[in-house]
């Protein structure tokens, strides 16, 4: 739409509020509401302002007046709010230079987008993600000097066999709970969540996402996927942020909330954020080839590029000390920087499902739901661009099950960062791939290097467990 497209629509639906959402630094999305009679043509030139001290790894207080200016593409009306309210996203700018501002996540995505034209190399990167995630019937924690705890619960918890459930949920308990590993995917009545995602999934759709398929995932106690079909880079990160959005306030209606930490359970899989991505050029998968798996040239040097650089990425695909909670050997998140067709135990995976050209891409299987969608797409993107401009090929595949192969041969396949700081070190001294284009600036690897640091890795090194799951839980 056009900003007249938006005022007519907010006369025709009798609108009463505008709500201007927007990305921080970190990943959680923010929003401020203006009443509609103060949300005018000249808005959409003139933005908004707001103070950009208050929000997370942006401006100083001295040089804290911003501006949001909203984007007349992305209006919708909100599902959650009881008074019709317009939901609209925002770029951030500069209020006197009157530039897009360089640490707004969103504007980073719209900058890959046109770097990728300018190469040559393409003009689409279509990117799928896979988001997993926790439904659980309560999230308790607690951290200070004298205590700290966190309890979660949900129904199909494998730890409530033995509980009396008459006082939660008027009934007996009825059995049939999920044992650890034991939640994919089992029908109705032990899948207790299915009625839920069909409902989630029905407003999703609604709204734009286009979503493929539901199910129950591989953990007790409310491991859910809800699958969207591909889209264009910033289009998708668009998406996952309303993804989330819509989960979360569906599920906190119905008393119930939505976890997408990547390990909230001990012991049991976590949540993963699958990464499908192909280049397109003139409507045509320049992926798709007569190589390896039916790949290109130009796949497996992408793939290459990824597999270079992945320790680097990892600080903005995997971006929290929880994901690497995740990332430990044995399970299908995996930590060995490889690629196969089929292989779940390889960081990159070819899916063969479909043989068909447009079909054809690939996955990188190490992020996770925390990742902020805007760096984590784009900085995939820009390393598997490298690898194509420098013509880096992947190597041979490794079409077997990493973790049976023996020792002296698994040791020497690389390995994906094992903490959130090894990450943000590789980051720091592997960065110019993302610099290329000005996609990310060396100011907002900094500041990610430092806001990292500073708030998450040495804030949870001073302080216990629960307070790691105090800050990504609403991530």
């Amino acid at each position: 739409m056009k900003p007249a497209d938006v005022l007519k629509m907010i006369k025709e639906k009798d609108i009463k509020f505008v709500d201007v959402k927007f990305m921080d630094f970190p990943g959680t999305q923010q929003h401020f509401t203006f009443s509609e009679h103060q949300f005018t043509e000249d808005t959409f030139e003139e933005g908004l302002g707001f103070d950009g001290s208050s929000i997370r790894g942006w401006q100083s207080i001295d040089q804290s007046d911003m501006l949001v200016m909203p984007d007349p593409a992305t209006a919708m009306l909100d599902p959650f709010c009881e008074i019709p309210t317009l939901s609209i996203i925002g770029n951030i700018l500069d209020p006197i230079t009157k530039e897009k501002y360089t640490r707004d996540p969103r504007n980073t995505a719209i900058k890959a987008e046109a770097y990728l034209k300018s190469t040559g190399i393409g003009d689409q990167c279509f990117v799928g993600p896979e988001l997993e995630f926790f439904v659980f019937s309560e999230a308790v924690y607690h951290s200070s000097p004298y205590e700290a705890f966190y309890r979660i619960d949900s129904p199909e918890g494998i730890w409530n066999s033995g509980a009396d459930e008459r006082a939660d949920y008027g009934r007996p308990n009825l059995g049939r709970k999920i044992p650890y590993k034991g939640g994919y995917f089992p029908v109705q009545p032990t899948d207790t969540l299915q009625n839920l995602r069909s409902e989630i999934v029905t407003l999703m759709n609604e709204y734009g996402l286009n979503i493929e398929m539901h199910h129950h995932e591989v953990a007790t106690a409310g491991q859910c996927e809800i699958d969207m079909r591909f889209d264009t880079l910033l289009s998708m990160a668009d998406k996952t942020a309303l993804y989330k959005y819509i989960i979360k306030n569906v599920c906190h209606n119905h008393g119930l909330t939505a976890c997408f930490m990547p390990k909230p359970i001990f012991g049991d899989n976590g949540s993963g954020m699958h990464t499908h991505m192909s280049i397109w050029k003139n409507g045509k998968n320049l992926f798709a080839g007569n190589g390896y798996a039916g790949l290109s040239e130009t796949a497996l040097f992408f793939i290459g590029g990824i597999l270079k650089h992945a320790r680097a990425v990892l600080a903005f695909t995997n971006p929290t000390t929880n994901s690497y909670k995740r990332l430990v050997p044995g399970y299908e998140a995996p930590v060995n920087l490889a690629y196969s067709q089929r292989n779940r135990s390889a960081a990159i995976r070819i899916p063969m499902y479909n043989q068909s050209e447009k079909a054809k891409r690939m996955e990188f299987r190490c992020p996770d739901p925390t990742a902020n969608p805007y760096w984590a797409f784009a900085a995939i993107m820009m390393a598997g661009l490298d690898g194509v401009q420098n013509r880096i090929h992947p190597g041979e595949p490794l079409d077997k099950n990493i973790y049976d192969l023996p020792a002296e041969v698994a040791k020497a396949v690389p390995k994906a960062c094992g903490s959130l700081e090894e990450s943000l070190h590789a980051l720091e001294e592997d960065h110019e791939f993302l610099l290329k284009g000005d996609v990310f600036t060396e100011d907002v690897i900094e500041t990610w290097i430092e806001y990292k640091q500073k708030h998450e890795v040495d804030a949870i090194r001073l302080r216990p467990h629960p307070h790691e799951f105090m800050l990504y839980y609403d991530v």
